[in-house]
């Protein structure tokens, strides 16, 4: 059985390059493919930009302030990016569901596999399970895949570091 990618691998990726861009389409392509994404089609230096323009735009869906903001933008990346469902082997690896065209440059790729991936993230987990750090002076988003849902910072390093501030302010 092929688990579909979409969702927490996306979504969590996607926070990852927001919050610690590459500095050279290399660096991205070696972060993807760590991430498990086959990259079978030519990359060129044009998609470093185009990603990093790509994670602003997504970011703004972290920046949300209501539900319906929200889902206004994570609709705004799924119109521009992503196309019908099919089914795909492309890799060899097992049936899977794309919902992008064939032959896509890799920001292209990943701007559908955030959009949808964002999407079937806040439908399946909830609308609030994406933000931005509660600390402060982090601006890092976080992708909520926790059990109960009730994730506010980062890391658990900005969660320590928040309630130490707090325990001293008494």
């Amino acid at each position: 059985m092929h688990l579909n990618p979409y969702g927490e691998y996306a979504v969590t990726l996607a926070a990852d390059l927001a919050n610690h861009p590459p500095d050279s389409t290399g660096e991205l392509v070696d972060r993807c493919v760590d991430a498990g994404i086959v990259v079978d089609f030519p990359v060129t230096d044009d998609d470093l930009a185009d990603v990093l323009a790509m994670l602003d735009r997504w970011s703004a869906i972290a920046d949300a302030t209501s539900d319906e903001d929200r889902a206004e933008q994570v609709n705004l990346l799924l119109t521009k990016a992503s196309a019908y469902p099919r089914l795909t082997n492309h890799a060899g690896d097992g049936w899977h569901l794309h919902y992008r065209d064939d032959q896509q440059s890799l920001a292209g790729v990943l701007e559908a596999l955030f959009s949808v991936g964002t999407a079937l993230h806040l439908v399946g987990r909830g609308m609030h399970r994406l933000g931005r750090c509660a600390l402060e002076e982090c601006t890092a988003i976080y992708a909520d895949t926790s059990r109960n849902g009730r994730q506010r910072y980062c890391s658990p390093t900005c969660a320590n570091r928040d309630a130490v501030r707090r325990h001293r302010a008494r």
